[in-house]
């Protein structure tokens, strides 16, 4: 590993963001699970979280951009067993859902600790996640499509929190002693050295 590469990977480790997620609730479409993961990465998510459709998560395409690799995702059984969860760390869950409690995605304050949850790309969260989420959250519509593709609102609303967050001053590089910086850094180091490391040749 050359000293830009494991400095890169250091310096991206330390602006990750503990805090932030994402929940995907039987998110089924290979394209769109891999965008969403993509604008993870690209926003500083360190972990994300998913219901699979069927009980497994499709196999991800080039959408993603690599991105699975730095990425953690946390799969739950059920929705309420994951929301659950994210509650217990303190997370405040931000459904994107259309009803009349809607609130604009750009309401909510995002340098709390969020989870913004997502739902199918035709039928969005089922009841029962709606019922347990703090708020729903929507992007305003001015055209005759009555929602956009999942990954695309899931974009908007983290680059919202992103905006938020960078203006906190919350990208701000974190000491890789601490944790869970160093041992994200650690990881990330250790798991490209695995992927590039060439097995030693055969003795005849």
């Amino acid at each position: 590993m050359t000293p830009q590469r494991k400095a890169r990977i250091e310096a991206i480790a330390a602006c990750r963001q503990p805090d932030l997620t994402v929940f995907m609730e039987r998110v089924h479409k290979p394209h769109n699970v891999s965008a969403v993961l993509r604008t993870c990465d690209a926003v500083g998510i360190m972990r994300a979280h998913a219901v699979p459709a069927g009980g497994t998560l499709p196999k991800l395409n080039h959408t993603s951009g690599g991105a699975q690799r730095w990425i953690e995702l946390v799969r739950h059984r059920d929705s309420a067993e994951g929301l659950k969860a994210l509650k217990q760390q303190g997370f405040r869950l931000y459904a994107a859902h259309f009803s009349e409690q809607a609130i604009d995605f750009r309401t909510p304050d995002y340098t709390k600790p969020t989870a913004i949850v997502l739902g199918t790309e035709k039928f969005g969260v089922s009841d029962e996640t709606a019922t347990l989420v703090d708020e729903h959250i929507a992007i305003p519509m001015h055209g005759m499509a009555q929602s956009l593709n999942v990954s695309v609102a899931t974009a908007l609303v983290l680059y919202e929190a992103e905006r938020q967050r960078r203006g906190a001053g919350m990208y701000e590089p974190r000491s890789l002693a601490e944790e869970p910086w160093k041992s994200l850094a650690t990881d990330w180091i250790q798991r490209d050295l695995d992927r590039y490391r060439k097995p030693a040749p055969k003795r005849p």
